[in-house]
């Protein structure tokens, strides 16, 4: 998305709403305050109309989502006849809610990387090349971080979770039912949150380039570090295990160590920006 001028439009530096901006050309143009919001209200609505067309998609498809969500929990029980199988409702409009659930994040799910590819367009205008240059690989990063740790929690953490929490029922002989609603419930909060807490990294660098953190001070953090992200994983996950702690935190370590070595080419980046 650009902004242009035409050829007989002149910028007005008396303009306090106007913005000058540059168009891929080179030409010099200007965008008001009114075109901000303008395109503001336009990105708004793009990402809006994403999130609505993959809502629909899910609605349609429900039963196969359905199905694909419905494995971190088949993996767990396997054929174990001691657990109650499949899921169940409680009250007889207990199935509605699960549909909104699953209509809700898996639209959001399906529409993210459109919604950031309008929020990357809306701010390109105002930045400069260099940080464009930044913007493009921050965009992929934000969104392959975030996959990961989706797949991360789908395939490994949540049937570890679901795991540690039957073999403690068949310790006590309890009989467990598994409630649609809560179970849902449970893999969106495990499987989002994680996916937010893999960005960490992200936060880190951004941080070091504004100077707020270094190299130095992560360093010096890093024994620490782990006691951080076992505080984290008791948030995130839902049960007490000290395996399912383990499963997030060691990952989370290893980005920890990622981010530290990153770190030092932020700050090698920055002083050669500095002498330039």
């Amino acid at each position: 998305m650009t902004k242009k001028m035409s050829d007989g439009e002149q910028w007005d530096p008396t303009d306090s709403d106007a913005v000058e901006l540059e168009d891929e050309s080179g030409r010099t143009g200007v965008m008001g305050f009114l075109d901000h919001l303008e395109d503001l209200r336009l990105t708004l609505f793009k990402c809006i109309g994403a999130f609505f067309a993959g809502a629909v998609v899910v609605a349609v498809f429900l039963p196969q989502v359905a199905g694909i969500l419905n494995w971190p929990l088949r993996f767990a029980l396997g054929n174990d006849p001691f657990v109650e199988q499949g899921l169940v409702t409680t009250s007889p409009f207990g199935v509605f809610a699960v549909v909104m659930q699953l209509v809700f994040f898996g639209g959001f799910a399906l529409a993210l990387p459109l919604i950031l590819y309008f929020m990357a367009r809306f701010l390109a205008p105002g930045l400069t090349p260099r940080e464009l240059a930044v913007l493009r690989p921050a965009c992929l990063a934000i969104f392959g971080l975030f996959i990961v740790g989706v797949l991360f929690s789908f395939f490994v953490l949540t049937p570890a979770t679901l795991m540690a929490s039957r073999h403690f029922n068949e310790l006590f002989e309890f009989r467990l039912l598994w409630s649609a609603d809560r179970y849902y419930g449970m893999l969106t909060w495990m499987t989002i949150g994680i996916g937010l807490v893999f960005e960490f990294p992200l936060a880190v660098l951004l941080l070091v380039y504004v100077g707020i953190l270094s190299s130095d001070k992560l360093r010096a953090f890093r024994p620490y570090s782990i006691v951080v992200f076992l505080a984290i994983a008791a948030i995130v996950t839902p049960t007490t295990d000290p395996l399912t702690f383990l499963l997030l935190a060691i990952p989370m370590s290893i980005l920890y160590e990622v981010s530290v070595r990153l770190s030092v080419r932020v700050e090698a980046h920055k002083a050669v920006a500095a002498l330039d």
